[in-house]
């Protein structure tokens, strides 16, 4: 009959649980690699000499804290994340309600009418404008002012056809003529701010049907 040495069975059971004591604390931050351990240990025990219930119950609220902790780490990332979001597009939202120039030459057809602006260095013989919807054709061509400075060019949506354009986003192009040399004029777009969309983690504007990003934004009109 085979003999099952107490005293190697208690160095085994003792090298285990000092291997697992030493590997749980080592992985305070991993409750599952814990509870593993733990239950590899009561596995390989010694049935004559069963664990401390001391130990074990100190284990047990070592992993209940640890679980606990892991908890609220999760609730105060989540809240962190939360917090990070709504400051990052809180300066979003002080653009509601304002009516805006935009680094584009696009402009949405809001509450009837497409807004743009152009600067003119000096004063020019005649300045010519075409209007392009979303799909590049030309939908409206006509003639803007040609003194210098700012100038601003309305577009009521009123097609060259007779037609009226549908909402959306549309493009301006600008042609200035002087000294019967012809040159292409920059045209901003002009647009009021009727919301702000941040489904994309970064808050971008929207101007009716147009969505653009803050630093898009030259000017507050």
């Amino acid at each position: 009959m085979t003999t099952v040495s107490s005293t190697s069975s208690s160095s085994s059971t003792s090298t285990t649980s000092t291997t697992a004591s030493s590997s749980s604390t080592s992985s305070l931050g991993d409750f599952t690699t814990m509870l593993t351990l733990l239950l590899k240990e009561l596995q390989t025990q010694d049935p004559t000499s069963p664990m401390d219930t001391s130990t074990f119950t100190t284990q047990l609220v070592q992993m209940s804290s640890l679980e606990a902790q892991q908890a609220s780490n999760t609730l105060l990332e989540g809240i962190s994340s939360s917090l990070s979001s709504f400051t990052g597009s809180y300066p979003a939202y002080s653009y509601l309600g304002q009516t805006v120039s935009t680094d584009s030459d696009e402009a949405p057809l809001q509450d009837g009418s497409a807004i743009w602006s152009y600067t003119l260095p000096s004063d020019a013989d005649s300045v010519s404008y075409t209007v392009s919807d979303s799909s590049g054709n030309v939908v409206y061509s006509g003639t803007g002012s040609t003194s210098a400075g700012t100038n601003y060019i309305t577009w009521k949506g009123t097609e060259t056809d007779g037609g009226t354009a549908t909402s959306g986003t549309y493009t301006l192009s600008i042609t200035a003529t002087t000294d019967n040399a012809a040159s292409s004029v920059s045209a901003y777009g002009v647009g009021k701010v009727t919301g702000v969309d941040t489904s994309t983690g970064t808050a971008k504007l929207t101007l009716g049907s147009y969505e653009i990003a803050m630093d898009d934004v030259t000017s507050i009109l």
